[in-house]
Formats: structure tokens, sequence, C-alpha cells
């Protein structure tokens, strides 16, 4: 596949300030730039004098990282002495070359002999200088105190009077000359209003646009965690450097725009469901609403109204869980037939004793009835193309009926600062700051089409996952540093929980509730809507661990001939599924009430469709992490589904495929599309003719690396379509992601022809405008339902 961009794509690209380097223009634009800006007409002051004490700083604001910060008797303080942690404003930036003034009340909280200084910082943009891309920038144009002199880009000078533990207030300004700024900081003992330091500096306008944060230690280099922190303790922390605490941060000037639809909270957004019971509770509509941490003197509860006649009528509250900090929403015998508007309300309470509302809106829509059913189907979303524009616009200009979001709406290093894995308290903040990120990209697509959203590998914080039914992973991943190689999951079973419960709260009731080991809760379920049955499924939560075998991850199997099948490493008491699933499949199969369409969803495919990875000339023969191992247990699954007629839908591998599965001979079962990554991390390639592998039946369009193989599990497999990727190289977030072969997935359903046509949309196109060469080669695809049972008609 050659890459390239064609003069008509480089205008979409500038529209949505992603090809400024490609394009020639002088600095980044955002993609809101295209909407109109608002000048900032009034003074903001920060919202921290009115909120309780609590770890959520407030709906204007983002923290880098949420777990180190918290409002503390109406101000903000770092819990950490490491550097580069910072507050954005979020609904303000700074957007054009006109005056401006920024103030804050800086105050040491302990003293120490590594000071890394704390003030403002402007100027911070990403190279696509979007503001929510902008807030994960660790560097801009500081202005602020350090040890005890006054710090302005790179001048500093001493303060005439030690700071210590005094307050002080810290001013800038920036005035227009030419096309530069006059920057200008003042210091002032807060407690008698000294002034004691100046500093001014010019700067270029394209060094002070952008976001704008107050910051603790900026000058100590940010560093990371390993892979196994444990959160420190805030004293003995303290101790080894100097804490800082914030209040009154005000900006004016017309230089800021003024951009109130850019709060994220208290309610940051919501995901739901309509499903079909057949029973006397009729169609039951799920809807979660997540919330930020909040305090124990903030409100608890959560409203959730509809609209009927024209009013606004309240179907009851519901109590935020307060690890998970989402509030559920269960309405039974809801009229699926009506398209109804709702809107969640969540009264936030001030200091002042009064009330604050936040309302959130959306429409659950009508149940398709006659039409197809369309579908978008999502997965992985590495940060590194955080907010993902092209994907989330494309997904909400098409206006899906549903959205899967299949697994990895994380990934470790997600916002940046580690991981932080024990106690359990602080791994779960640690984990819904990095979960904030998938709603923040999505949220404008999930408030009006019911969603489907499972927590895979990445989501629990682990390189792969085989997770043993819950079982407690071997104290030997922490001897190597790694949560890639052993079964069982590494984190406390209260975040585990968490993350089901964001993730799957809004989901069908599960079919069989009962906790798996440890008390670890389960999902798997089914949901009937728009004339289609889908088992949900949980394929990694009960499958065996590679350690069983003595496999060591990545190293097994090398220098095997590509040919040979390890009998070793299979065995008849292995688990993909597990047994509750499998039983759950077999009646979900016989099931066909109120449907005439069935799909499978779940987190990956059931084959080892990958040759080479993170490089395409690293052949590397196994990928246990794929649901193609244990091949016993796959072929089991298989042979349960393939009754069902479905059709296999999933993600994971960031490889975009379309294939079936073959048991007793090529081609006799499902078909599975494997959608492509929405921002591919880890690189996989299918390049079985490189190998070679033989292959027979390729199909008539000719495309190479597709036909029946066997995979290096022994699984049959007829692969279709693949979307290889290059070799990411662009240094611009959305071009290196649509190098990487992301993008995102369609699913049709119709129900009347009872037939499934198969979309797979680059990165970077317009889904809305119908060019064949927005999709990977070999898509788009329509296969019948009889055609998941082997019933070929395809060629």
């Amino acid at each position: 596949m050659n890459f390239s961009i064609s003069r008509r794509a480089a205008l979409k690209l500038s529209i949505a300030g992603m090809a400024t380097q490609i394009i020639g223009c002088s600095a980044p634009a955002s993609r809101n730039s295209g909407k109109a800006i608002h000048s900032l007409s009034h003074i903001v002051k920060d919202s921290w004098a009115q909120s309780y004490d609590r770890v959520w700083i407030g709906g204007s604001y983002w923290a880098n990282p949420m777990e180190d910060w918290q409002v503390v008797n109406g101000g903000v303080e770092c819990l950490s002495a490491g550097g580069n942690r910072s507050i954005h404003s979020l609904t303000h930036q700074l957007v054009s070359h006109q005056p401006f003034r920024l103030s804050v009340h800086v105050k040491r909280l302990n003293i120490d002999s590594q000071d890394g200084g704390a003030g403002l910082r402007i100027g911070v943009k990403s190279e696509i200088n979007e503001y929510r891309s902008n807030c994960f920038v660790q560097n801009g144009l500081d202005a602020g105190i350090i040890n005890n002199q006054l710090s302005l880009g790179n001048k500093k000078a001493d303060l005439n009077q030690e700071v210590n533990a005094h307050e002080i207030k810290l001013v800038l300004k920036g005035e227009p000359l030419g096309n530069l700024f006059v920057l200008t900081l003042d210091a002032y003992l807060l407690e008698s209003d000294q002034h004691i330091g100046k500093l001014t500096y010019l700067a270029p306008a394209n060094e002070v646009l952008g976001n704008v944060c107050v910051v603790s230690n900026f000058s100590i280099t940010l560093m990371e965690p390993d892979d196994f922190t444990v959160a420190a303790d805030t004293a003995a922390d303290a101790q080894n450097g100097t804490r800082y605490r914030f209040s009154q941060w005000t900006l004016e000037g017309k230089a800021f725009n003024d951009a109130q639809e850019q709060n994220f909270g208290p309610i940051l957004w919501t995901m739901y469901t309509l499903s079909n019971t057949r029973s006397d509770e009729g169609y039951v509509m799920k809807l979660s609403a997540l919330t930020g941490p909040l305090g124990e003197k903030d409100n608890q509860e959560v409203e959730l109204q509809v609209q009927k006649s024209g009013k606004w009528v309240s179907l009851g509250t519901s109590k935020l869980d307060p690890d998970a900090w989402t509030a559920t929403f269960r309405i039974a015998n809801w009229n699926e037939k009506v398209a109804t508007p709702y809107r969640v309300v969540y009264y936030e309470k001030r200091r002042d004793g009064s009330n604050k509302p936040d309302v959130y809106t959306g429409t659950i829509q009508a149940q398709p009835v006659n039409r197809q059913l369309r579908m978008a189907a999502l997965t992985c979303q590495n940060d590194y193309a955080f907010p993902y524009e092209p994907v989330a616009n494309n997904v909400k200009a098409s206006q899906p009926e549903l959205i899967l979001f299949s697994g990895d709406q994380i990934y470790e290093n997600h916002g940046g600062f580690g991981v932080v894995r024990f106690p359990a308290q602080a791994a779960i903040l640690n984990y819904l700051r990095k979960f904030y990120q998938f709603g923040w990209a999505f949220r404008d697509s999930m408030r009006n089409a019911p969603s489907i959203c499972l927590p895979d590998d990445h989501d629990v914080l682990q390189g792969n996952l085989w997770g043993e039914g819950g079982d407690r992973m071997s104290d030997q991943a922490k001897i190597v540093g790694r949560t890639d190689a052993w079964g069982g999951y590494i984190e406390p079973i209260r975040m585990l929980n968490a993350v089901h419960k964001t993730n799957t709260a809004h989901l069908p009731d599960p079919v069989d509730p009962t906790p798996s080991s440890r008390g670890l809760s389960v999902y798997y379920t089914e949901m009937v809507y728009g004339d289609v049955s889908f088992a949900i499924l949980a394929d990694r939560q009960w499958k065996s661990g590679p350690d069983r075998l003595g496999i060591e991850v990545g190293k097994t199997g090398e220098g095997e001939d590509p040919l040979y099948i390890n009998p070793e490493y299979d065995r008849e008491d292995l688990q993909l599924l597990g047994e509750r699933q499998e039983n759950f499949l077999k009646q979900w199969g016989q099931d066909w009430r109120n449907h005439t369409l069935k799909a499978v969803i779940s987190q990956t495919v059931f084959a080892g469709i990958s040759t080479h990875q993170p490089s395409p000339d690293r052949y590397l023969k196994y990928d246990f992490d794929s649901s193609g191992w244990p091949a016993t247990a796959r072929n089991r699954a298989i042979d349960i589904m393939r009754q069902s007629k479905a059709l296999h839908i999933c993600g994971d591998t960031h490889l975009g495929t379309l294939s079936q599965y073959g048991v007793n001979e090529q081609r006799d079962s499902n078909w599975a599309f494997c959608t492509p990554a929405i921002a591919a991390g880890w690189p996989r390639w299918w390049r079985p003719d490189d190998l070679p592998l033989p292959h027979q039946n390729r199909p008539s369009h000719g495309l190479s690396q597709t036909g029946e193989y066997l995979d290096s599990f022994g699984n049959k497999i007829y692969v279709y379509a693949v979307g290889n990727p290059e070799v990411g190289q662009s240094g611009n977030r959305y071009i290196h992601a649509h190098e990487k072969g992301s993008g995102f997935g369609f699913v049709i359903f119709d129900t009347e022809r009872k037939t499934y046509t198969i979309q797979a949309f680059r990165f970077l196109v317009d889904a809305t405008d119908n060019n064949p060469n927005n999709q990977f080669p070999g898509w788009p695809v329509t296969i019948h339902q009889d055609e998941n049972s082997g019933a070929n008609k395809l060629i």
C-alpha cells in the first residue's frame, strides 16, 4: 500500500489543523478554528473557592495527573513533589494577538532544597493545537518563582525578599508589539501587597498562543514511574521536594477565547443501551452517567429526566458509585417506538449554600424497524493520536444506530505519569483519569446512540490478559517487571470491578451475575435491538494463561519452522471462553425469539492472523494473545457459535481483517470482522506469502496475503481482506495514525435480506463522501447469514 496525500486531502487536513507542515501554514490551527470564536469579555475566576474538598477539581479544568491534585479549603494543592504537574483551563485559551492578563496566588506547602518552581505556563500546544491534545504537552513559556527568584522564559531575577512559606501573587500581562508579545511578570507578597520582583520578556506570538495552565515544579523533568508503581505516601513524598498550593486564578483580555462548550463535567458523559427482554419488562433502557471523583460533602446523586409532551419529567435519581463514579439507571417497559430526548442533571453543592446545576442532554433513539441497523465498530485508541478527531467526527457524521467499542479504550501510557497499581484507591484514580480521555473524545456520539463498551487487557492496565477467571497474577510478573506474560490479573479486584462498571454498567443485565474468582464481576449478556441479537462476551476473563504450559511470551517458538504445528502448545483442559460462557452461547444460538440476525461481540478474533510484529520484517510465529490460542478451546467455541449463524465482530489486534473460521474443514464456520484500531499502537502485519505459507483458494479479487491458510496454532482460516499498515513515521499524530493502518469499521445489518455489509475505513478520510479509496483493500463486503455456517456464496 502506497501512502500519499492528495491536494484535496491536504486541504481537508488544513481545515482540521492536521497538516500545517505539509501545506506550509505558519502556525498550527485547531479543528475548532472553523467555528466562531468568542472573545473573553469579562474576568474569569477559578471555581475552587466555592468547591468542597475533593479530587476532581472542576469541569473547567484538566489536571495532570488528576490523582496528584485535590481541592482543599478553597484552593488546589499538588499532592506530589514530582515535576510538571499542571492544571489547564479548558474553556479559555490564548487565541489572538491582543492584550491579556493572568494572575494566581501561589504558596509553598513545604520547603525543601529541591524546588522546581511554580506559577503560570502559556503557549502550551501540540502539533495540531487542539485544546484537549494541548493538555498533555509538558512545555511552554513558564512564568513563576523558583527558589527565591522570579522566572520568565529564559530570564531570571532575584526577588527582593525571601518568599519562604509566604503566599505570593503572580501577575502576567501580555501586550502586542508587531508580531511579538511584550510579557511582564510581577510578584507581590499577598499579606502586605508588597512588590517583590518584576521581569519583562519579548516572545513571538506563536510561542504565547495556546493553552494556559498553572504548574507545580515546572523546572523538574517529568519522570515516568515504572510499570509497578505503588502510590507514594504523601508525607514521605513531600520530604523529597516542594509542593505548591494555587488559588485565585484569574484570566482576562480579548486574547482569550470564551468556549463554555469545552467544559468537561461534573457530568462527563453518558452511555446507554436499549434491549428487548422478551419478558413482562418489555424493552429495558439502561443508562450510565459518569462524573469525576467527588468529595464527601458533594452531592452524591444524579437525576434522569425525559421529555414528554414538551415537558421534562423525572425518572428518578441514582447514587454515584464511590469507586467508579458512575450512576446507573434501569428503566423497564421503555417505549422503543419513539425517539426520546433525555437529560441528566447534577446539582453541584457550593460552599455558600447554593446549588449549581449541570445538565447533560441526549436522545434515546427509537429502535430501527423495517430498516437497516448501522453499527460503527471501533477498537484500540492509543493516545498518541488523541483526540482522534478524524474518526470521532466520522462516527458522529455517520449517525449510526449503534456504536461498539470492543476494548482498549485506554493504554497504560494514556496521559503520561505512569501506572499506579497499589493500593486500590490510588489505582482506581489513576485508571479513571486515563479512562476519561475516552469519553472526552467520543461522548458526542454516545449521547445520542446506544453503545456497547467492553474492557480488554489494556483497560485493566496489562500488556496481555489471560484472566484465569479472575485469579491473581503470579509474583513473577513483579520480579521481571512485565504484565504481559502470565495468567491472571495484576490489579486489585476493587479496581478491576471499577473498570467493569465504568465500561459495562449500561449494558443489559448479565445473564448470570455470579462473580468469578475473588469476587470479580461479570458482564457477558445478550442485547436484542433492531431485529438483531448480540451475544456480548468476555473472551479473556476465563482464558487460560500461557504459563500453564511453560510458554515464554515473545520467545517461545523462535526458530521453529513456520509450517510446524507444535502439539505441546495445546491441551484439552485449557480454556478460552470458559464453561459459563460456552453454555450461554449454546442457549443463545438456539433462541430466535424477536430477531432474525445474530452477532457475537467480543474482544478479539478467534485466529492468529498475524505473522510479523512490531515491524514488517520481524517474524513472530506465536501470538498467544490472540484467541486462536488455545486451539482446542477455540474450535469448541466456534463449533458452538456456528449454529447461531452469527457474524463475529471484534478488535484488539491493531490490524483490520475479514476472515472466515474453519474447524473440520476450511470455511465451514462463522465469518469474523476484526476492526481497524482507532489509533494503532503495537503494529502487526499479516504477511504469510512472504514466508511463504501455503495457501489455497485466493478470493476472486486477487489481493495478496489472502486465501485459505493454517495459522501457527493449526487453525483453519480463510482471510478475505487485510488492512496491513505501513511504518508510522510522521510527526503529525493524525498522519502517523493513518500510516499505521488505523481507522474504524461499520457493519450494516439488513434483517430483511439477512445480510451483513462490512466496511473498513482508513483514519484520514471523509467516510460520508462515498470515495471508494476511503476503505482498505478488499472492503466493503456483503455476506449472507447462511455463510456463517459454511453455506458459502462469496468467492
